[in-house]
């Protein structure tokens, strides 16, 4: 009884800093005039504020704080990937007061990814598991921030793979990141839910990106005890098909592949059907059946594991193809 309700309590107070700290975000982001407007490369028709995702952001950096104490042999770990995460906050949080040069991101970035990789070192990952880290980091915070362009969408996906983590992985410091996480995207997901009163911005989707890089490589550190781990890849297809395919296709057709734009899968789909909910729950069904497919198949030999992967993104990569509106891209 008394783990239960240490798990209530660890929930509840990360919802609360979910409702609560998206609640005065978007205080300060009307009072300091921290808008997205509508444009021929945005998704929405209305003025939103912006930058509500800071809430999940406190969020996790209380719980590495308080699982750094509790769990005194993953402290140095949990600060190193403590800072990383501030360093992605705080460059996207400057970046949704005043536009900063994607190269001074990309820079930031990288800092972070490597202090990942410190961590993912000194938790014992070897180098083979902190040059993963690296590549997790960049590779998945550039593409929440890619993804975040419709109502719901890249907070209901970070929620889910959360989720996903708590029930794959053993129980310890990496499930109650991810409950933590969870439990804080769920609080501001009423806030965003459409039509959405804030948007995440960049410091809530650079963030979860980089949260999500935890969590997938945590599941294959000790602190995770994941059987299996490539199958947290999983859940995480959803995103990463639609951000790789349409990065692909743009930088073939030699467009400026860094500046926003409405071609990604959910963008085509959103506007042909002209709402965001149903592209946020349709991606969310496929996260679900990944979900459930990373589970069932956790005793499963390498060789099929691998199958079911390449088979996911070729499913994936199908579905790709058939959203998009095979009209000739804007000219540039």
């Amino acid at each position: 009884m008394e783990n239960w309700s240490v798990l209530a309590g660890w929930l509840a107070l990360h919802l609360s800093i979910g409702l609560a700290g998206t609640w005065l975000a978007r205080r300060y982001a009307l009072r300091r005039n921290l808008m997205d407007q509508p444009g021929e490369r945005r998704s929405h028709a209305q003025a939103t504020p912006r930058g509500g995702g800071v809430s999940i952001v406190v969020s996790m950096l209380l719980a590495m704080v308080l699982l750094a104490a509790y769990a005194p042999g993953f402290a140095i770990s949990l600060t190193l990937a403590g800072s990383g995460l501030a360093l992605v906050a705080g460059i996207g949080w400057i970046d949704d007061h005043r536009p900063l040069p994607a190269s001074l991101r990309l820079v930031v970035h990288a800092v972070a990814a490597a202090l990942l990789a410190l961590s993912v070192l000194d938790a014992g990952g070897g180098v083979p598991g902190a040059v993963g880290a690296f590549i997790a980091a960049m590779v998945l915070v550039n593409v929440w921030n890619f993804m975040d362009g419709i109502d719901s969408l890249a907070a209901s996906q970070a929620l889910l793979v959360a989720l996903g983590c708590v029930l794959f992985t053993a129980p310890g410091a990496l499930a109650w990141f991810a409950m933590a996480l969870a439990a804080a995207t769920a609080g501001f997901l009423p806030f965003n839910l459409p039509r959405a009163r804030i948007f995440l911005g960049d410091v809530g989707s650079g963030a979860l990106g980089f949260g999500m890089a935890v969590l997938v490589v945590g599941a294959w550190l000790p602190v995770g005890q994941a059987q299996n781990p490539w199958l947290l890849l999983l859940p995480l297809t959803a995103f990463l098909i639609d951000a790789s395919l349409t990065l692909g296709r743009r930088m073939l057709r030699r467009e400026r592949w860094w500046e926003p734009h409405v071609q990604h899968a959910y963008q085509v789909c959103s506007r042909r059907i002209g709402r965001h909910g149903p592209v946020a729950i349709a991606y969310g069904g496929w996260t679900l059946a990944m979900v459930t497919l990373m589970l069932t198949a956790r005793s499963f030999n390498a060789p099929v594991t691998i199958g079911m992967i390449v088979a996911s993104w070729l499913a994936g990569g199908a579905i790709w193809l058939r959203s998009q509106d095979h009209r000739p891209p804007p000219h540039r």
